[in-house]
């Protein structure tokens, strides 16, 4: 029974991740700072749905705290770290930027020490399509430069990447780094637009609509998500020989057993359509405020998920009306809206 250290397990992916390894029999391990960032409550109760489990155990921590961490990871010995955990946010990073520097680059470095130092068989961290920044060639690929950020929860997540191909270059440490795109799904966080949309139409609060509704989301379902993940737990990348061996589109580091992979629904979704969408599920129409661009967002993404599915043989695709509907009928139920 392979032994997966899973940080931030209270927050939205790392639950949904932790339901499905421990569904398929994995030992999961959770490691989560449970910060005031959004509900508390909502965090404490996915963990407690967790701890249901006999498979999972849990440690309360922040991920800047060392000791703790190490700790935690001595004693758990994982053979599998998948990092989830770290200050999230495109907007909340132009208000407290620093606690981007603690969580993600101070946090990150963290559990890369740990990786190397238990020599675990693969970590998997999270980036985010926010890397992307101001490319405008889509759909985005693996293999394009990203050098452009725009906010400095993008530069983080960047960071974070260069700083794992030098750890997996150095120590041989075998890095898959994936980029989210726009997730959404039950259990989901109150911050994203999803929560916020269907929370105040429900209340007959207006609805802020940036950039007058001219925005594309690659909209990815949180169950499509995860079993991304999973089945890349399995696509250990290895150093190649020599620069011939790596195929086109594979991101896999020339130097490095180091590889970027999108998980994305390789779907461009107007946000309008995205909103319509909302309301037909809640037989309920919005208030629109139609606002100008927010400072430090794009206007579009969409991810080129064919390395994924070469890789796994799998490719998210649940349609975002559904996704939507799965969502509104969690959230009516858990608020008794």
């Amino acid at each position: 029974m392979k032994r997966v250290l899973i940080t931030g397990t209270a927050g939205f992916i790392g639950f949904h991740l932790a339901r499905l390894l421990l569904a398929e029999g994995f030992r999961v391990h959770g490691y989560d700072g449970m910060t005031d960032y959004y509900d508390v409550t909502l965090k404490r109760r996915r963990h407690a749905m967790l701890l249901q489990d006999p498979g999972f155990s849990a440690t309360e921590g922040m991920l800047e705290d060392q000791a703790r961490f190490d700790a935690m990871a001595d004693d758990f010995a994982p053979d599998i770290i998948v990092h989830l955990a770290a200050q999230a946010g495109v907007r909340y990073s132009l208000e407290n930027p620093r606690a981007y520097l603690d969580a993600n680059v101070i946090g990150t470095f963290n559990v890369m020490e740990a990786a190397r130092r238990l020599k675990v068989a693969h970590l998997l961290m999270a980036s985010t399509s926010s890397v992307y920044g101001a490319n405008d060639e889509m759909p985005f690929t693996e293999t394009e430069k990203a050098d452009t950020q725009l906010t400095i929860y993008a530069a983080t997540k960047k960071a974070n990447e260069s700083m794992a191909h030098a750890y997996a270059h150095l120590w041989n440490l075998p890095t898959t780094m994936f980029r989210f795109f726009t997730v959404y799904g039950t259990w989901g966080r109150p911050d994203l637009a999803l929560y916020k949309f269907v929370d105040a139409i429900l209340d007959d609060r207006p609805i802020d609509i940036y950039n007058h509704g001219d925005m594309y989301r690659d909209f990815t379902y949180v169950d499509d998500l995860v079993r991304g993940i999973r089945l890349l737990i399995d696509a250990v990348p290895e150093r190649p020989a020599s620069k011939e061996e790596i195929l086109p589109g594979d991101s896999l580091s020339p130097v490095a057993p180091f590889r970027i992979v999108n998980i994305g629904n390789s779907e461009k979704v107007r946000l309008l359509d995205f909103i319509d969408a909302i309301e037909t599920c809640l037989g309920k129409k919005a208030i629109r405020n139609y606002m100008p661009m927010q400072m430090g967002d794009v206007p579009a993404t969409w991810a080129d998920a064919s390395l994924l599915q070469h890789l796994t043989g799998y490719r998210p695709q649940t349609d975002f009306r559904d996704g939507i509907q799965r969502f509104v009928d969690w959230f009516r139920d858990y608020y008794g809206k």
